[in-house]
């Protein structure tokens, strides 16, 4: 049996506050015939929500497009607030193969959909992960250095943060950053503390960018009273879950406090959570195919992801 394409999209809107305006972006999603919304994971805090939805490559096309288009109509950047960085009402749209699709074809998705959303509605937007068409822009936090208010001032006058589409200038829907990558894991750990300055020392420690782990981003943020680590992982299956929350556990440590909870931002792998749970249990010689699910689900296919 032949399976049909699948792409997955996973757009970040900043708006965590009013659940009208997000329902009305996910509807925008849901409608395009072929699409299949899987999770909306909303933060008060970040004032962010995350969606998750699949489909064939141009049906997820147009709809990451028709939500995108809406965010731009509902939400204000100049009133915008939240701990997460972000540069605008859409603030990042990656493109993801899960089966049947090259890395390749999401690229060019994500050029077509930028060029759309530069030409169509005037965002401004710079291309990212495999997308990115200049090297500096491969790393999404480069973008969003200084967030959506120093873009504002940034954006006619230095060269360095020209878009790739769209106009050299911001309006209330400020910047989209569009992208295609690997599948990603969004992962917070939440610490028995209010100091956010730990959880950003732990985050430093923790990152590839401050010599911890490799395929690991991390900072440190207060999100409810509580200070929380909060940390992408880029390549599941070179830094595995599990490696990045033990070695956040011994940073934690250090400063004598403990992890209360974690909380998974969107979805997840069975591929990582097995390999988790498997270290987790000392299982000798684990492996993902010794899950009963992993023989039954999609016609016998262990892993979706290529």
């Amino acid at each position: 049996m032949t399976l049909s394409p699948l792409v997955e999209c996973v757009p970040n809107f900043s708006e965590g506050r009013r659940p009208d305006v997000v329902a009305r972006i996910v509807q925008a999603i849901a409608q395009v015939p072929g699409v299949r919304l899987l999770d909306v994971h909303t933060d008060p805090s970040h004032n962010r929500s995350v969606v998750t939805f699949v489909g064939p490559p141009q049906a997820v096309a147009e709809a990451a497009f028709r939500g995108a288009s809406t965010a731009a109509e509902l939400i204000d950047m100049d009133a915008h607030e939240g701990v997460h960085p972000r540069i605008g009402a859409t603030d990042v749209i990656p493109f993801v193969p899960l089966r049947g699709v090259h890395m390749d074809a999401c690229v060019e998705l994500a050029r077509q959909v930028g060029r759309r959303l530069g030409e169509e509605l005037g965002i401004p937007v710079y291309l990212y992960g495999e997308a990115a068409v200049r090297p500096e822009r491969r790393e999404l936090a480069a973008i969003r250095r200084g967030g959506y208010e120093a873009l504002r001032e940034e954006i006619a006058s230095r060269p360095e943060r020209a878009p790739d589409f769209g106009p050299a200038r911001v309006g209330p829907a400020g910047a989209t950053a569009v992208g295609a990558r690997f599948f990603l894991i969004a992962f917070n750990v939440y610490l028995n503390t209010e100091d956010v300055e730990k959880a950003r020392r732990i985050a430093r420690a923790v990152r590839a960018s401050g010599g911890g782990l490799q395929h690991v981003q991390a900072m440190g943020v207060l999100v409810g009273g509580q200070a929380q680590v909060s940390m992408n992982l880029t390549d599941y299956r070179r830094t595995p879950l599990h490696r990045a929350l033990e070695l956040v556990r011994r940073e934690a440590a250090r400063y004598g406090l403990t992890v209360t909870h974690t909380e998974l931002v969107g979805l997840i792998p069975l591929e990582a959570l097995a390999e988790s749970a498997g270290w987790y249990l000392q299982i000798e010689g684990f492996r993902p195919d010794r899950v009963l699910e992993t023989h039954l689900l999609d016609g016998g296919h262990q892993n979706i992801l290529e």
